[in-house]
């Protein structure tokens, strides 16, 4: 996720490439018999081929609905046989127009874009890359977006500052365009099982262990001067997944922020 849409020129530097077109790489085949009663329901993945958005992917797909994604690199690296179901677009969310063609008969919406680099760059990256999406989709008549935003974590945020504040106007853009339409995950740390490269990073490891325990405490303690933040309970990457599709497709879900404590309320099927 945190890649889609940065390149390192060097270890202290980050550089964004635009593009000016919008290529489509590869057509979905046809789902599985558990299509059925969604395949009218079209859902775009902003930034499907990175941690997140790739479990949301798949996780739309075993819901029976049909998935486009869009993303700097195109179609994603991983061979699993479910992306073979993605219909996979390359295109440049800085670019409004390249979006238009990515967005022709989608229902909803979901963003999983962000990034790090210097602060200017990542209210780039999370802030003006992500509101471009929002206006285009609401231009475009999608029904509804949902946004994979982070929790707050108190004075960290002042070291990435540019990250959150570039997250926080993509909240005001969505909730401003879509209303109760819209929806806005903030999660804290994310575990599951991560791709990089050819390496996969058993994050769950650390992250579930730490979601048994901490999720036992009562939500008022993340409250707490300093030290608060830092007892957010992690939430599985299925768990965000789920939420998402569920935010994405059903109009009854709760509309605007939804926190941790919330999602991990959300029961994911596996899959």
């Amino acid at each position: 996720m945190f890649r889609s849409l940065i390149r390192a020129r060097s270890q202290s530097s980050f550089s964004l490439v635009t593009m000016s077109s919008i290529t489509q790489r590869g057509n979905a085949r046809p789902l599985s018999e558990a299509a059925g009663s969604h395949s009218r329901d079209k859902i775009l993945v902003l930034g499907g081929n990175g941690y997140v958005g790739s479990h949301i992917c798949k996780e739309a797909l075993r819901q029976g609905f049909s998935v486009s994604s869009l993303s700097r690199s195109g179609r994603s690296s991983l061979h699993d046989s479910w992306a073979n179901d993605v219909t996979w677009h390359q295109g440049d969310l800085l670019a409004p127009e390249s979006l238009k063609p990515a967005l022709e008969g989608i229902a909803s919406v979901i963003s999983c874009v962000g990034g790090f680099g210097s602060n200017s760059q990542m209210v780039r990256i999370n802030g003006t890359a992500n509101i471009n999406a929002v206006k285009a989709a609401a231009e475009g008549g999608v029904k509804r977006f949902v946004y994979i935003s982070a929790a707050d974590f108190g004075v960290i945020n002042n070291l990435i500052r540019g990250y959150f504040q570039g997250k926080r106007a993509t909240e005001a853009e969505i909730l401003d365009k879509f209303g109760n339409r819209g929806t806005v995950l903030r999660p804290g740390f994310i575990h599951g099982t991560r791709q990089v490269g050819s390496i996969k990073l058993p994050l769950s490891l650390i992250g579930a262990p730490l979601e048994m325990v901490l999720k036992l405490f009562p939500k008022e303690v993340t409250k707490i001067p300093l030290i608060g933040p830092l007892l957010i309970p992690p939430v599985s990457v299925k768990s965000v997944a789920g939420t998402a599709v569920k935010a994405a497709v059903d109009p009854e879900f709760a509309s605007g922020v939804v926190d941790v404590y919330q999602i991990l309320q959300h029961k994911t099927t596996p899959s």
